[in-house]
């Protein structure tokens, strides 16, 4: 086994599950999706990069490890490791669960992300994503366009 790993079992962010918002902006992390380990964190990243608008892009724990560890890997002298640095660290937030499983999902991130009283939770197998429900429509028809050449990429 190589340093840093675990015998934990790998969750594998997959589906597309649909959750109500609560007027104070407490959403349900599907149950298969929790951390395991107690008190753990989940990052929330405002993702801006979709054509249908900003979601919330959200890390476990590991995942954010590891883009820690790619980000540190870039070059010190490189202008866009820092940039990269404040759009995640200026860009982020933790969010603990509660007793309930849910997160407060950030006022302004989900403001930016049109997130209100539903949101789609999108799995990315590694990582998931948080979107309003007519933006992830929008997003949809984009992968069904280009899932042909999408698909390629594994077989």
């Amino acid at each position: 086994m190589d340093p840093g790993e675990t015998n934990e079992p790998t969750t594998y962010y997959t589906s597309v599950y649909t959750h109500g918002v609560d007027e104070k902006r407490r959403v349900q992390i599907p149950a298969k999706w929790r951390p395991a380990e107690p008190g753990a964190e989940l990052t929330v990243i405002l993702w801006p990069r979709s054509a249908a608008g900003a979601c919330l892009m959200v890390l476990p724990p590991k995942q954010m490890a590891q883009l820690m560890r790619d980000i540190d890997a870039m070059p010190n002298g490189d202008e866009k490791k820092t940039t990269l640095k404040r759009i995640i660290g200026g860009g982020s937030q933790q969010a603990a669960l509660d007793k309930s499983g849910r997160i407060c999902l950030p006022e302004k991130m989900a403001r930016e992300a049109a997130i209100t009283g539903e949101a789609v939770f999108v799995g990315l197998l590694d990582r998931f994503e948080i979107w309003n429900p007519e933006r992830y429509q929008k997003v949809e028809i984009a992968d069904a366009m280009m899932a042909p050449d999408a698909l390629k990429l594994v077989g």
